[in-house]
Formats: C-alpha cells, sequence, structure tokens
C-alpha cells in the first residue's frame, strides 16, 4: 500500500461559484510577512492550483531561503501569512475581466497553536470572494 503524501502546514482551495467547479490552474504565492531576523525579506513560496483547485505542495522562491515550509513554519514565535491568488490570470484564460486582479488573504499562526493545520478556502468569482479557516 503506497504511504499518502505528508501535506504541508498551509494548504488552500480555490472555488470558482461562477462555474460551480474548483479553480484550477491559479497561481499562488505564500509568503511569510515577518521572516526571521537572519532574513532581509520575506520567505515566498509558490505553487499553482490542481485540477480540483487544490494547493498540496509549495516550492520555495526566496533567494536567501531553501528550507522546506514545514522547517519555517516550527520555528518559534507568531507567524504572519499572506496567500495571494492571481485571479487576473486565471479569469483572463477564460476571456473575463475581473474585479479583483488578485486576491490577498493575511492570517496569523500562533506559537501556541503550531501543531496545528491551517487551510484556507476561498470562494471566487470575478466581481467577489470569501475566505475562512477550514479544517
Amino acid at each position: 500500500m503506497a504511504t499518502p503524501e505528508k501535506k504541508p502546514p498551509i494548504t488552500c482551495h480555490v472555488l470558482d461559484t461562477t462555474l460551480g467547479r474548483p479553480g484550477s490552474s491559479i497561481p499562488v504565492t505564500l509568503t511569510l510577512q515577518n521572516p526571521p531576523s537572519s532574513l532581509s525579506s520575506p520567505l515566498i513560496f509558490t505553487a499553482t492550483t490542481n485540477a480540483d483547485g487544490r494547493v498540496t505542495a509549495w516550492t520555495p522562491s526566496s533567494p536567501f531561503s531553501s528550507d522546506s515550509l514545514d522547517v519555517i513554519f516550527k520555528r518559534d514565535g507568531d507567524q504572519k501569512y499572506s496567500l495571494t491568488f492571481n485571479t487576473e490570470e486565471y479569469f483572463g484564460q477564460r476571456g473575463v475581466k475581473t474585479f479583483f486582479p488578485e486576491v490577498e488573504v493575511k492570517f496569523v499562526v500562533r506559537s501556541e497553536a503550531k501543531g496545528e493545520h491551517y487551510h484556507v478556502p476561498v470562494l471566487l468569482g470575478p466581481f467577489g470572494y470569501t475566505t475562512y479557516r477550514g479544517s
């Protein structure tokens, strides 16, 4: 039996409310806004939503860090993150002009809750979006 792939501590999911389907192939950027003092700039990870509209793995893209999100996530202290979804590219592929060229969701991972999983679903349309902390 195959071992299931371990999911990262932060995941997201996009549902396109205009189609009633997952939002696939959306470029997403996860940014640690308050990196350790040893780094001078935010830590950035990138991904693209899969056919189910989910991000299940992140690629480090900061010039000064090759650490995985798992390693960064375990560091002490509260961590402030943002998820940025490139909605203009996504809707543009269908010829739809969106009011929101990107959607940015900011959230905090408290140090006392580091053992928890953080899942951020986004319900998306060209003229509105909503989000919440999922499970």
